[in-house]
């Protein structure tokens, strides 16, 4: 897939860009409205492709939770190894489209892993994460930001006062939910650890708020949110924040989602999965 055609469905994804603008846009590098149109099937996410954990895998309970806190609540996808009670928490958090079937298949990854896991759809006090991405992505951008990172920051209070829990709450989130991770490390001294994937940073001057340890993926191919990371790694240094940090040269955004055939690469989700999940042995034991 050409560089260009994968910076325009980004500018698109993140930014304010109607779908009929964009299919113009497309349609002008592409070469016309049919080749626009056939490559919309290889930008889009692949949902059909998103059981890498079957929802029905005997290992596994899955269940729907709610954090009550105050306005209004907030669903969560959760899985859990069957018969295990005793476990650490892991909140999954989603990328712009919501809580969608590939982010429910990696909290089912996660679970498998030892770990309660609490995909959370930020878009329940909306009425809960659409079928239409479009639709979702709109929803999104009018979350108030202060306010949904103090109800991560609630979420992950309430989780670690739970005794199955033993106070050891992780977090995994990607693009829009990686930024969220990082704004969660400043929020919530409950926090163990985070793993963020192609987030965007906080300001320099939160790091030194940051108690959890943290672990960063970002693309290679992602200027975007690249821009970032010099000023968000040197604050963390000075702060002297348990973090690791990775780039994935010849990457995408949103490398790990292997639902998008556009973006997903294998070897870069592969090895960053096992380091995530060795990070999340290691720090919530």
């Amino acid at each position: 897939m050409r560089q260009d055609i994968i910076d325009l469905y980004d500018a698109f994804t993140h930014g304010t860009m109607g779908r009929r603008e964009f299919m113009k846009r497309l349609a002008r590098i592409a070469g016309g409205a049919v080749a626009a149109t056939a490559l919309i099937s290889v930008l889009q996410n692949d949902y059909a492709r998103a059981e890498t954990v079957s929802e029905d895998d005997d290992r596994l309970e899955t269940f729907t939770a709610t954090f009550d806190q105050e306005g209004p609540a907030v669903d969560a996808y959760a899985a859990r190894p069957k018969g295990e009670s005793i476990l650490p928490a892991v909140i999954v958090i989603h990328e712009n489209r919501g809580l969608n079937p590939h982010i429910k298949d990696v909290a089912r990854r996660i679970a498998l892993e030892g770990y309660y896991a609490f995909a959370v759809d930020m878009l329940s006090p909306l009425g809960g994460t659409p079928a239409d991405e479009d639709k979702a992505r709109e929803m999104i951008y009018t979350l108030d930001q202060e306010e949904t990172v103090a109800k991560f920051a609630a979420i992950t209070r309430e989780l670690a006062l739970v005794k199955t829990h033993q106070r050891k709450v992780g977090a995994v989130g990607f693009c829009w939910g990686g930024g969220m991770v990082n704004a969660l490390a400043v929020a919530s001294p409950h926090l163990v650890a985070g793993v963020s994937y192609y987030g965007r940073q906080v300001a320099a001057e939160d790091a030194a708020k940051i108690k959890a340890s943290l672990m960063l993926h970002y693309a290679g191919e992602d200027a975007r949110i690249n821009a970032g990371i010099p000023d968000y790694e040197a604050a963390l240094k000075a702060a002297e924040v348990d973090y690791q940090l990775f780039t994935y040269e010849g990457a995408q955004h949103a490398f790990n989602n292997d639902t998008n055939t556009a973006r997903y690469n294998k070897e870069a989700a592969d090895l960053a999965w096992s380091r995530t999940v060795a990070f999340f042995k290691e720090k919530l034991a």
